[in-house]
């Protein structure tokens, strides 16, 4: 990949001297859905696909921004001294972001460069694409202009940029999840104060497989801005009469006890998911641990349920290719994964039934839904690095 990286940037900037390669993964979360605003508990992975860049630093402050997914955009030029918002600038408003927030946050980047990126993980898939790219620009700051700062301050820059500049009230899991990858492990992380461990990610005799609905879904003008409100008001109203930080320092008994007092049936369910999802995400890794991968794809299952009727933000496709993944044999546990609203499922399939199940869900899928989804079957890779 590393010498496609040279040629595209070649065709794009003329020359290739003093170029670099780096590479950052994308990710999928096993369980722990719209938990990682609400104080609760995630279980992603980096994966192996994801965004890869080739770049050179420039002697001035110039920044020239190309992607090989969105050639039609051309170059899009910015500068060190102009990192603010446009519509027009497009998907390079992501890399953009990272560069303004690096300077909110007094690390210095001083020279500008030109940059390639490619990524190979679908687009508005829910596959992290945009944090990929954050996370990636992060880490080439850091290795080129020589910053002092580690993987979790780069996520935690990148998801300052995603709220503060792009505008989006995402939680701290896909650039964290991106950033702090292991080969073969998924990340166990209390999104209240960012303890995390590494759970071996063990699956015997089946693999992770991605089903993208290809139905796109831009997070910002989506309502996942409206879902993390509706949870905030929920927090407020349980906060008068339980001393409370956040929905994830809530076990099911408790807020069975206090819910009444939030007395409104749509705040209440928003909570229920982020309560009950956060208490499922803290079971499935103790069954990952006692190696019971059929309670782990269980609660997958009850993850999937709660997301479409108490969160509410599943829809015809994903609700489509879920309950048809429950009907084939080999699968151990299917759900939605990331904001919903269209992007892709995770599944657990025994390797002997992978061809039927991409066979059988992708053709019911798509007399269903009238166009076609993809399948992806993905092994679980490391974090940000230069190739």
């Amino acid at each position: 990949m590393r010498d496609t990286m040279l040629n595209y940037f070649k065709e794009v900037f003329g020359d290739t001297d003093g170029v670099k390669v780096f590479f950052a993964p994308g990710r999928v979360n096993l369980i722990g859905e719209h938990t990682d605003y609400n104080g609760g508990h995630v279980f992603p992975c980096a994966l192996t696909i994801g965004t890869y860049a080739a770049v050179r630093l420039r002697k001035d402050r110039k920044l020239r921004f190309h992607s090989m997914n969105f050639t039609e955009k051309g170059i899009i030029d910015s500068s060190l001294d102009d990192l603010v918002y446009k519509k027009e600038d497009d998907w390079a408003n992501y890399p953009k972001g990272v560069l303004w927030a690096l300077g909110e946050h007094s690390y210095n980047v001083d020279k500008g460069f030109d940059i390639v990126y490619f990524g190979n993980i679908p687009n508005g898939s829910g596959l992290s694409s945009s944090a990929s790219i954050e996370v990636l620009t992060g880490f080439i700051a850091k290795q080129l202009c020589g910053l002092d700062i580690d993987l979790i301050k780069i996520s935690l820059v990148s998801q300052y940029a995603e709220n503060k500049f792009n505008g989006v009230n995402c939680g701290i899991m896909d650039q964290f999840a991106i950033a702090m990858g292991k080969q073969d492990h998924a990340i166990f992380l209390d999104t209240s104060n960012l303890n995390y461990e590494y759970a071996p990610l063990e699956l015997g005799d089946a693999k992770l497989v991605i089903a993208c609905s290809n139905k796109k879904r831009g997070l910002g003008d989506s309502k996942y801005n409206e879902r993390r409100s509706e949870c905030e008001e929920a927090l407020a109203r349980l906060q008068t009469v339980v001393k409370i930080e956040t929905l994830g320092d809530l076990s099911e008994e408790e807020f069975e006890q206090h819910k009444d007092v939030i007395k409104d049936e749509v705040l209440t369910k928003r909570a229920k998911h982020a309560v009950y999802e956060n208490q499922r995400t803290i079971h499935a890794v103790e069954a990952l641990k006692a190696n019971d991968i059929t309670k782990f794809g269980l609660l997958m299952n009850d993850s999937h349920i709660s997301l479409q009727h108490d969160y509410e933000v599943t829809g015809i496709e994903l609700d489509t290719l879920v309950e048809s993944a429950w009907k084939q044999e080999g699968v151990i546990g299917a759900r939605m994964t990331g904001a919903g609203f269209g992007g892709c499922t995770v599944n657990i399939v025994k390797n002997d039934a992978i061809d039927a199940f991409i066979d059988n869900v992708g053709k019911e899928y798509e007399e269903k839904i009238g166009y076609k989804a993809d399948f992806y079957v993905v092994e679980i890779g490391d974090g940000p690095k230069e190739l």
